[in-house]
């Protein structure tokens, strides 16, 4: 077995934690690699392989996150359409999409005797219809869109071609169950349990009495139209990172992604333990 790192050594501990996971590794006898970036910080270890991602991508079975959502989300986009399995270790604050904590890193040993589970993570892919491209984007926690000189929006939301309605808000979500506790929920959406497939549509400060999140059969093909007039462009977000436009009439089509992404599960009910360590308690 192989496991490629992708750690953020942005994040506090992070370091520390990644050295001490490539000695748990090395010990269960699975190879390790990491990138080329990081031969200062990895130079003692004279078993660890420095490889650029994309070559790790071609050769191992594993890729470990160390560092927080934001880090899992990148390593992640580097695995679709891939069958390679992915576990993150948090070192941030929340980290929900995260299997293991920093201080359960003993649990490590499950990766070699196979006593993890695996849960698959639906993505969704937007196109983007506008005059500039008809390209595919992929997302695993959500499709963002808001002004882009933050003034109200106008828009309409069509299912299979079907009217669902016309919104006047400061956005809107399109977010995957790995997502309901990302930005969704800060915006007043339900907690969805990863393993669920559906599409969540949650509105982003609505001008409405009565707006609330709808969930959406994740087989549905969602369109949402701008209809905002004037210097109405709207910027939509890929998972935080990417953005890209629409004007007026334009549109953006979402979808189930084609690919899942496999997460490892090492501690069994990891989600709900994790929901209730993390949100039924301030965060200090």
């Amino acid at each position: 077995m192989k496991a490629a790192l992708f750690p953020n050594f942005q994040k506090k501990n992070a370091l520390s934690c990644a050295l001490e996971v490539c000695d748990m590794l090395y010990s269960c006898g699975i190879e390790v690699s990491i990138s080329t970036d990081y031969i200062r910080e990895f130079n003692g270890r004279k078993f660890v392989l420095f490889e650029d991602i994309e070559k790790a991508v071609g050769t191992s079975d594993i890729f470990i996150a160390i560092g927080g959502d934001g880090t899992i989300l990148r390593c992640a986009k580097h695995l679709i359409g891939t069958d390679i399995l992915l576990l993150g270790i948090n070192t941030g604050t929340l980290g929900f999409m995260a299997g293991l904590e920093a201080y359960e890193l003993d649990k490590l040993a499950g990766l070699k005797t196979g006593k993890y589970d695996i849960s698959q993570r639906m993505t969704i892919d937007m196109t983007l219809n506008n005059a500039d491209s008809g390209d595919v984007y992929t997302a695993l926690n959500e499709i963002s869109v808001r002004s882009g000189s933050f003034r109200i929006c106008d828009f309409e939301v069509y299912s299979d071609g079907y009217l669902v309605g016309k919104y006047r808000a400061d956005g809107v979500l399109f977010s995957t169950p790995s997502g309901s506790t990302a930005y969704a929920l800060s915006a007043g959406g339900p907690v969805i349990e990863p393993d669920l497939e559906c599409i969540e549509m949650n509105l982003i400060c609505p001008h409405s009495l009565f707006a609330r999140a709808t969930m959406f059969s994740a087989y549905r093909r969602l369109t949402l139209v701008n209809r905002t007039a004037g210097d109405g462009s709207l910027v939509v977000s890929v998972d935080g990172e990417l953005e890209r436009s629409i004007g007026e009439n334009e549109s953006i089509e979402i979808v189930r992604g084609k690919n899942n992404l496999n997460f490892v599960n090492l501690i069994g009910n990891s989600f709900h333990e994790s929901l209730c360590r993390k949100l039924c308690r301030p965060i200090k």
